[in-house]
């Protein structure tokens, strides 16, 4: 039969027939779904670095499996980042306010005629840490002074007393616009809690008990010592 000599591989003058695969050419991503494909990866990225901190801070305002709230203080959700705006120094000089990043702020808010509720809540301020005990490192004070009244002499040597607190002014609205009291409440009522990312996350009751508040505190730094250690 013709047509099967015509096929026969050893068929004279017949050549080998060879087959060649060619891997298909990969489509390019559109620009949208490339920009898309991004933006997951850095989502995803931001989660794995913020996990620490939403478990040590699930850690402290959980008890086990009973959903049941332990914390004194409110908790803030979501938190609310430093502003990137220049604070004033006592001496005039600015501080980028970002830049106190890297430790745990304890922060009271009042005016520079500083009264006497707003001078119990600055020892209370110095109190708290030193009662954290060799943790103590971790935190820094810090006054934002909202208003351009003067600060009596006796209280600024008393804030300039090792560990010293750290004074700023910033206009109210700026301030106003991060930190939010209770409702009914005002801003200077309360003592406010800046974790080491720059986040504010807790806000303590006015006229706070002192035991109670440290028992957040506490909570915070031994939850959070796998993620953070004393010193910028």
């Amino acid at each position: 039969m013709s047509g099967s000599k015509s096929s026969a591989p050893d068929a004279p003058g017949a050549e080998p027939l060879g087959l060649t695969v060619h891997g298909l050419p990969t489509p390019a991503l559109p620009a949208d779904a490339q920009q898309r494909r991004g933006r997951l990866k850095m989502l995803l990225i931001l989660g794995v670095c913020a996990l620490p901190v939403l478990a040590s801070y699930f850690m402290v305002y959980i008890v086990g499996a009973t959903g049941v709230t332990t914390n004194y203080s409110a908790l803030i959700q979501p938190s609310a980042a430093l502003p990137p705006v220049d604070a004033r120094l006592p001496d005039g000089r600015s501080l980028a306010l970002p830049s106190l990043k890297g430790q745990w702020l304890l922060v009271v808010v009042g005016s520079g005629a500083c009264d006497a509720a707003c001078e119990q809540r600055l020892y209370l301020q110095r109190q708290l840490r030193e009662m954290t005990g060799r943790e103590r490192d971790r935190i820094d004070k810090l006054w934002l002074v909202i208003d351009d009244a003067p600060i009596a002499a006796p209280l600024q040597a008393a804030l300039a007393a090792a560990p010293a607190t750290l004074v700023l002014r910033l206009p109210r609205a700026t301030v106003a616009a991060w930190l939010k009291p209770a409702a009914g409440q005002a801003l200077e009522d309360h003592l406010y809690v800046v974790d080491p990312m720059g986040e504010w996350m807790m806000r303590a009751p006015p006229q706070p008990e002192p035991a109670k508040l440290k028992r957040d505190l506490d909570r915070l730094l031994r939850a959070s010592a796998s993620w953070d250690q004393a010193g910028r």
